[in-house]
Protein backbone atom coordinates (compact mmCIF):
# COMPACT_ATOMS: atom_id res chain seq x y z
CA UNK A 1 0.00 0.00 0.00
CA UNK A 2 0.90 3.81 -0.26
CA UNK A 3 3.26 5.03 2.38
CA UNK A 4 1.23 7.85 3.64
CA UNK A 5 3.67 8.58 6.72
CA UNK A 6 6.05 10.28 3.86
CA UNK A 7 9.88 10.04 4.20
CA UNK A 8 9.14 13.92 3.79
CA UNK A 9 7.08 14.15 6.95
CA UNK A 10 9.03 16.08 9.71
CA UNK A 11 6.01 15.44 12.42
CA UNK A 12 7.02 12.54 14.89
CA UNK A 13 4.84 11.11 17.44
CA UNK A 14 5.74 11.87 21.03
CA UNK A 15 5.30 10.43 24.78
CA UNK A 16 2.53 10.81 26.92
CA UNK A 17 1.23 14.03 28.21
CA UNK A 18 0.22 12.90 31.73
CA UNK A 19 -1.07 16.21 32.94
CA UNK A 20 -3.58 17.31 30.37
CA UNK A 21 -6.86 16.14 29.29
CA UNK A 22 -8.27 17.35 25.61
CA UNK A 23 -11.55 17.45 24.81
CA UNK A 24 -13.64 17.79 21.17
CA UNK A 25 -16.23 19.57 20.14
CA UNK A 26 -17.61 19.12 16.42
CA UNK A 27 -15.50 15.89 16.56
CA UNK A 28 -17.00 14.15 13.42
CA UNK A 29 -15.01 10.36 13.08
CA UNK A 30 -11.68 12.26 14.71
CA UNK A 31 -8.99 13.72 12.71
CA UNK A 32 -8.12 16.59 15.01
CA UNK A 33 -8.88 14.06 17.48
CA UNK A 34 -6.25 11.03 16.00
CA UNK A 35 -3.70 14.45 15.41
CA UNK A 36 -3.51 14.92 19.78
CA UNK A 37 -3.68 11.27 20.40
CA UNK A 38 -0.52 10.71 17.74
CA UNK A 39 1.45 13.21 19.68
CA UNK A 40 0.54 11.73 23.06
CA UNK A 41 -2.12 13.89 24.31
CA UNK A 42 -4.84 12.04 26.57
CA UNK A 43 -8.24 12.64 24.66
CA UNK A 44 -10.87 12.35 27.19
CA UNK A 45 -14.07 13.07 24.80
CA UNK A 46 -15.56 13.55 21.18
CA UNK A 47 -19.01 15.35 20.87
CA UNK A 48 -20.87 15.03 17.49
CA UNK A 49 -24.41 14.81 16.65
CA UNK A 50 -23.94 12.73 13.81
CA UNK A 51 -23.91 8.74 15.20
CA UNK A 52 -22.87 7.30 12.25
CA UNK A 53 -19.57 8.86 13.47
CA UNK A 54 -19.22 6.82 16.68
CA UNK A 55 -17.49 3.49 16.19
CA UNK A 56 -15.14 5.18 13.59
CA UNK A 57 -14.41 8.04 16.66
CA UNK A 58 -13.80 5.32 19.50
CA UNK A 59 -12.25 2.26 17.92
CA UNK A 60 -9.08 4.88 16.71
CA UNK A 61 -8.98 7.54 19.69
CA UNK A 62 -10.16 4.88 22.54
CA UNK A 63 -12.22 8.07 23.96
CA UNK A 64 -15.94 8.13 24.41
CA UNK A 65 -18.08 9.86 21.67
CA UNK A 66 -20.89 11.74 22.95
CA UNK A 67 -24.19 11.95 20.61
CA UNK A 68 -25.06 15.70 21.50
CA UNK A 69 -25.78 18.63 19.67
CA UNK A 70 -22.98 21.13 20.79
CA UNK A 71 -25.76 24.03 20.90
CA UNK A 72 -27.31 21.76 23.64
CA UNK A 73 -23.98 21.44 26.00
CA UNK A 74 -23.31 23.24 28.79
CA UNK A 75 -20.35 24.24 31.20
CA UNK A 76 -21.29 22.11 33.76
CA UNK A 77 -21.07 18.61 31.92
CA UNK A 78 -18.42 19.86 29.76
CA UNK A 79 -16.08 20.25 33.10
CA UNK A 80 -17.00 16.82 33.99
CA UNK A 81 -15.60 15.11 31.27
CA UNK A 82 -11.83 16.50 32.63
CA UNK A 83 -10.17 14.85 35.22
CA UNK A 84 -9.90 16.49 38.25
CA UNK A 85 -6.34 18.36 38.61
CA UNK A 86 -5.57 18.18 34.77
CA UNK A 87 -5.25 20.70 32.71
CA UNK A 88 -7.96 21.03 30.23
CA UNK A 89 -7.49 21.34 26.53
CA UNK A 90 -10.44 22.25 24.70
CA UNK A 91 -10.35 22.00 20.88
CA UNK A 92 -12.63 21.95 17.57
CA UNK A 93 -13.89 22.67 14.52
CA UNK A 94 -17.27 24.18 13.97
CA UNK A 95 -19.14 23.10 10.55
CA UNK A 96 -17.74 25.32 7.82
CA UNK A 97 -20.77 25.11 5.33
CA UNK A 98 -22.05 28.10 6.70
CA UNK A 99 -18.91 30.40 6.28
CA UNK A 100 -18.11 29.51 2.77
CA UNK A 101 -18.02 32.24 0.32
CA UNK A 102 -20.50 30.40 -1.67
CA UNK A 103 -23.19 30.27 1.68
CA UNK A 104 -22.98 33.89 2.03
CA UNK A 105 -23.03 35.08 -1.24
CA UNK A 106 -25.75 33.51 -2.77
CA UNK A 107 -27.61 31.20 -0.23
CA UNK A 108 -29.51 32.86 2.57
CA UNK A 109 -26.99 31.95 6.16
CA UNK A 110 -28.20 29.39 8.47
CA UNK A 111 -28.48 30.99 11.90
CA UNK A 112 -29.01 27.28 13.44
CA UNK A 113 -24.86 26.51 12.01
CA UNK A 114 -23.07 29.55 12.01
CA UNK A 115 -24.16 30.35 15.63
CA UNK A 116 -22.43 26.88 16.27
CA UNK A 117 -19.09 29.48 16.73
CA UNK A 118 -20.84 31.14 19.43
CA UNK A 119 -22.13 28.11 21.56
CA UNK A 120 -18.18 27.30 21.72
CA UNK A 121 -17.30 30.54 22.57
CA UNK A 122 -20.18 30.09 25.25
CA UNK A 123 -18.79 26.87 26.58
CA UNK A 124 -14.95 28.29 26.59
CA UNK A 125 -16.44 31.49 29.38
CA UNK A 126 -18.35 28.47 31.35
CA UNK A 127 -15.58 26.11 31.26
CA UNK A 128 -12.38 28.09 31.18
CA UNK A 129 -10.21 25.80 29.96
CA UNK A 130 -6.54 26.89 29.91
CA UNK A 131 -5.77 26.19 25.95
CA UNK A 132 -8.43 26.24 23.04
CA UNK A 133 -8.12 25.67 19.77
CA UNK A 134 -10.70 26.16 16.63
CA UNK A 135 -9.99 25.43 13.14
CA UNK A 136 -12.12 26.52 10.16
CA UNK A 137 -12.56 27.72 6.50
CA UNK A 138 -10.40 31.18 5.85
CA UNK A 139 -13.95 32.97 4.77
CA UNK A 140 -14.85 32.36 8.47
CA UNK A 141 -12.49 35.92 8.06
CA UNK A 142 -14.96 37.62 6.45
CA UNK A 143 -17.88 36.10 7.29
CA UNK A 144 -20.33 39.46 6.73
CA UNK A 145 -23.32 38.42 9.37
CA UNK A 146 -23.01 39.46 12.63
CA UNK A 147 -18.73 39.25 13.02
CA UNK A 148 -18.86 35.89 13.82
CA UNK A 149 -14.88 35.52 14.00
CA UNK A 150 -14.65 38.78 15.57
CA UNK A 151 -17.34 38.43 18.47
CA UNK A 152 -15.73 34.69 19.15
CA UNK A 153 -11.72 36.60 19.77
CA UNK A 154 -13.05 39.69 21.91
CA UNK A 155 -15.24 36.43 24.00
CA UNK A 156 -11.29 35.12 24.54
CA UNK A 157 -9.75 38.15 25.00
CA UNK A 158 -12.44 39.49 27.79
CA UNK A 159 -11.92 35.65 29.47
CA UNK A 160 -7.84 36.71 29.71
CA UNK A 161 -6.94 34.59 26.89
CA UNK A 162 -3.73 35.16 24.39
CA UNK A 163 -4.81 34.80 20.77
CA UNK A 164 -3.12 33.97 18.34
CA UNK A 165 -4.40 33.14 14.72
CA UNK A 166 -3.53 32.92 11.10
CA UNK A 167 -4.57 31.30 7.52
CA UNK A 168 -2.20 28.13 6.88
CA UNK A 169 -1.40 26.59 3.95
CA UNK A 170 -1.64 22.72 4.82
CA UNK A 171 1.23 21.64 2.36
CA UNK A 172 3.68 23.83 4.30
CA UNK A 173 3.06 21.18 7.37
CA UNK A 174 2.92 17.80 5.01
CA UNK A 175 -0.28 17.71 4.41
CA UNK A 176 -0.45 16.07 1.10
CA UNK A 177 -3.48 18.27 -0.37
CA UNK A 178 -3.90 21.67 -1.87
CA UNK A 179 -5.80 23.30 1.48
CA UNK A 180 -6.18 26.79 3.34
CA UNK A 181 -7.46 26.65 7.13
CA UNK A 182 -7.91 29.18 9.62
CA UNK A 183 -5.76 27.93 12.60
CA UNK A 184 -6.68 29.83 16.21
CA UNK A 185 -5.06 29.10 19.28
CA UNK A 186 -5.57 30.76 22.79
CA UNK A 187 -4.07 30.28 25.94
CA UNK A 188 -4.45 31.53 29.47
CA UNK A 189 -0.85 30.85 30.30
CA UNK A 190 0.68 33.54 28.22
CA UNK A 191 1.59 33.85 24.40
CA UNK A 192 1.29 30.88 21.87
CA UNK A 193 1.11 30.35 17.99
CA UNK A 194 1.59 27.32 15.66
CA UNK A 195 5.18 26.05 14.80
CA UNK A 196 6.62 27.23 11.88
CA UNK A 197 6.02 25.48 9.02
CA UNK A 198 7.83 21.89 8.18
CA UNK A 199 8.22 21.90 4.84
CA UNK A 200 9.24 24.22 1.92
CA UNK A 201 7.44 24.02 -1.61
CA UNK A 202 10.24 21.40 -3.08
CA UNK A 203 9.54 19.34 -0.05
CA UNK A 204 5.60 19.24 -0.28
CA UNK A 205 4.11 15.88 -0.21
CA UNK A 206 2.47 14.84 -3.57
CA UNK A 207 0.23 12.49 -4.96
CA UNK A 208 2.48 9.99 -6.14
CA UNK A 209 4.43 10.00 -2.65
CA UNK A 210 1.06 8.85 -1.17
CA UNK A 211 -1.00 6.46 -3.77
CA UNK A 212 1.25 5.37 -6.11
CA UNK A 213 1.73 1.84 -4.60
CA UNK A 214 -1.38 1.44 -3.70
CA UNK A 215 -3.52 -1.85 -5.75
CA UNK A 216 -5.17 -0.84 -9.22
CA UNK A 217 -8.65 -0.74 -9.56
CA UNK A 218 -11.42 0.09 -11.60
CA UNK A 219 -14.27 2.08 -10.90
CA UNK A 220 -17.40 0.69 -9.02
CA UNK A 221 -14.17 -1.99 -7.74
CA UNK A 222 -12.78 -2.84 -4.37
CA UNK A 223 -9.44 -4.16 -3.33
CA UNK A 224 -10.14 -7.78 -2.06
CA UNK A 225 -7.46 -7.00 0.67
CA UNK A 226 -8.89 -3.46 1.57
CA UNK A 227 -12.44 -2.69 1.31
CA UNK A 228 -11.95 1.11 1.91
CA UNK A 229 -10.10 1.32 -1.35
CA UNK A 230 -13.14 1.25 -3.50
CA UNK A 231 -14.74 3.88 -6.03
CA UNK A 232 -17.71 5.00 -7.06
CA UNK A 233 -19.07 3.14 -10.60
CA UNK A 234 -19.11 5.19 -13.83
CA UNK A 235 -21.34 5.93 -16.59
CA UNK A 236 -20.63 4.86 -19.96
CA UNK A 237 -20.11 8.21 -21.10
CA UNK A 238 -18.20 9.47 -18.55
CA UNK A 239 -15.71 6.50 -18.87
CA UNK A 240 -15.36 7.82 -22.12
CA UNK A 241 -14.54 11.70 -20.26
CA UNK A 242 -12.45 10.22 -17.81
CA UNK A 243 -10.21 8.51 -20.84
CA UNK A 244 -10.04 11.88 -22.83
CA UNK A 245 -9.02 13.28 -19.75
CA UNK A 246 -4.86 13.61 -20.01
CA UNK A 247 -3.25 13.63 -16.41
CA UNK A 248 -4.15 17.24 -15.06
CA UNK A 249 -6.44 17.94 -17.71
CA UNK A 250 -9.79 18.08 -17.83
CA UNK A 251 -12.78 18.72 -19.50
CA UNK A 252 -11.20 21.15 -21.75
CA UNK A 253 -9.31 18.82 -23.54
CA UNK A 254 -12.65 16.64 -24.24
CA UNK A 255 -13.77 16.54 -27.79
CA UNK A 256 -17.31 18.24 -28.52
CA UNK A 257 -19.75 15.36 -28.00
CA UNK A 258 -18.24 14.70 -24.61
CA UNK A 259 -19.31 18.09 -23.27
CA UNK A 260 -22.02 19.17 -20.63
CA UNK A 261 -24.11 21.59 -22.26
CA UNK A 262 -23.22 23.91 -19.47
CA UNK A 263 -19.71 23.38 -20.57
CA UNK A 264 -20.46 25.01 -24.21
CA UNK A 265 -22.27 28.37 -21.90
CA UNK A 266 -19.66 31.25 -21.39
CA UNK A 267 -20.87 30.84 -17.56
CA UNK A 268 -19.71 27.39 -17.76
CA UNK A 269 -16.04 28.23 -18.70
CA UNK A 270 -15.41 28.83 -15.61
CA UNK A 271 -15.86 25.76 -13.79
CA UNK A 272 -12.60 23.90 -14.87
CA UNK A 273 -11.91 21.56 -12.27
CA UNK A 274 -14.58 19.44 -12.78
CA UNK A 275 -14.36 16.17 -14.12
CA UNK A 276 -10.42 16.51 -13.69
CA UNK A 277 -7.64 14.63 -13.07
CA UNK A 278 -5.19 15.09 -10.53
CA UNK A 279 -0.97 15.40 -11.00
CA UNK A 280 1.26 12.44 -9.74
CA UNK A 281 4.08 15.26 -9.04
CA UNK A 282 1.75 17.89 -6.62
CA UNK A 283 -0.36 17.44 -3.48
CA UNK A 284 -3.79 17.04 -3.92
CA UNK A 285 -6.74 19.06 -4.34
CA UNK A 286 -8.96 19.77 -1.49
CA UNK A 287 -10.74 17.21 -0.09
CA UNK A 288 -14.42 18.04 0.25
CA UNK A 289 -17.60 15.90 0.96
CA UNK A 290 -18.05 14.53 -2.59
CA UNK A 291 -14.39 13.94 -3.51
CA UNK A 292 -14.86 10.64 -4.69
CA UNK A 293 -17.15 12.16 -7.16
CA UNK A 294 -15.60 12.52 -11.01
CA UNK A 295 -18.01 15.55 -11.61
CA UNK A 296 -17.45 17.41 -8.38
CA UNK A 297 -13.68 18.55 -8.81
CA UNK A 298 -10.16 17.48 -10.01
CA UNK A 299 -10.82 13.90 -8.22
CA UNK A 300 -10.12 11.84 -11.04
CA UNK A 301 -7.19 9.30 -10.39
CA UNK A 302 -3.52 10.86 -12.32
CA UNK A 303 -3.40 7.28 -14.54
CA UNK A 304 -6.20 4.95 -13.98
CA UNK A 305 -10.16 5.38 -15.48
CA UNK A 306 -11.76 6.50 -12.70
CA UNK A 307 -12.03 9.06 -9.16
CA UNK A 308 -10.48 8.34 -6.51
CA UNK A 309 -10.99 5.56 -3.63
CA UNK A 310 -12.62 6.29 -0.54
CA UNK A 311 -8.61 5.14 0.89
CA UNK A 312 -7.13 7.41 -1.29
CA UNK A 313 -9.30 10.62 0.06
CA UNK A 314 -8.15 9.07 3.35
CA UNK A 315 -4.79 9.20 2.52
CA UNK A 316 -4.68 12.73 1.45
CA UNK A 317 -6.40 13.69 5.12
CA UNK A 318 -3.58 11.93 5.68
CA UNK A 319 -5.18 9.14 8.42
CA UNK A 320 -2.94 6.57 8.90
CA UNK A 321 -3.47 3.49 6.76
CA UNK A 322 -4.67 1.33 9.99
CA UNK A 323 -7.25 3.88 10.75
CA UNK A 324 -10.21 1.64 10.80
CA UNK A 325 -13.01 3.40 9.56
CA UNK A 326 -15.73 0.13 9.15
CA UNK A 327 -16.92 -2.01 11.60
CA UNK A 328 -18.34 -4.15 9.21
CA UNK A 329 -16.67 -4.22 4.96
CA UNK A 330 -20.41 -5.12 4.10
CA UNK A 331 -21.52 -1.97 5.43
CA UNK A 332 -19.15 0.23 3.97
CA UNK A 333 -20.85 2.96 2.29
CA UNK A 334 -19.40 5.03 -0.12
CA UNK A 335 -21.43 8.10 -0.14
CA UNK A 336 -21.53 8.12 3.90
CA UNK A 337 -17.45 7.67 4.58
CA UNK A 338 -16.88 9.96 1.57
CA UNK A 339 -18.33 13.03 3.74
CA UNK A 340 -17.41 11.64 6.65
CA UNK A 341 -13.28 12.18 5.49
CA UNK A 342 -14.73 15.14 3.47
CA UNK A 343 -15.74 16.77 6.79
CA UNK A 344 -12.35 15.74 8.44
CA UNK A 345 -9.80 18.08 9.87
CA UNK A 346 -6.44 16.34 8.34
CA UNK A 347 -4.48 14.28 10.99
CA UNK A 348 -1.56 15.84 10.28
CA UNK A 349 -2.48 18.96 10.56
CA UNK A 350 -3.80 18.19 14.13
CA UNK A 351 -0.74 16.45 14.73
CA UNK A 352 0.73 19.90 13.87
CA UNK A 353 -1.60 21.87 16.04
CA UNK A 354 -0.65 19.36 19.25
CA UNK A 355 2.94 19.75 18.61
CA UNK A 356 1.98 23.42 19.14
CA UNK A 357 0.31 23.28 22.33
CA UNK A 358 2.83 20.70 23.54
CA UNK A 359 6.18 23.08 22.96
CA UNK A 360 3.97 26.02 24.64
CA UNK A 361 3.08 24.13 27.63
CA UNK A 362 6.69 23.31 27.87
CA UNK A 363 7.70 26.53 27.72
CA UNK A 364 5.34 27.19 31.29
CA UNK A 365 6.90 24.05 32.61
CA UNK A 366 4.37 21.79 31.90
Amino acid sequence: MGNIQSNKSKVKSGKTIRNCAVVDLFCGIGGLSHGFVKQGFNVVAGIDNDTSCKYVYEENNHAQFIDKDVSELNGASLRKLYPKGKTKILIGCAPCQPFSSYSYKVKKPDESKWKLLYAYAQLIEETQPEIVSMENVPSLLTFKHDHVFQNFVDVLKLNNYYVWHKVVYAPDYGVPQVRKRLVLLASKLGPIELIEPTHKPEEYVTVADVIRNLPPIGDGERDESDPVHCSRSLSTLNKKRIKATPEGGGWKDWSEDLLLECHKKDSGKSFGAVYGRMRWNEPAPTMTTQCVGLGNGRFGHPEQDRAISVREAAIFQSFPLEYKFVENKDELYINRLAKQIGNAVPVRLGEVIAISIKKHLKSYGY
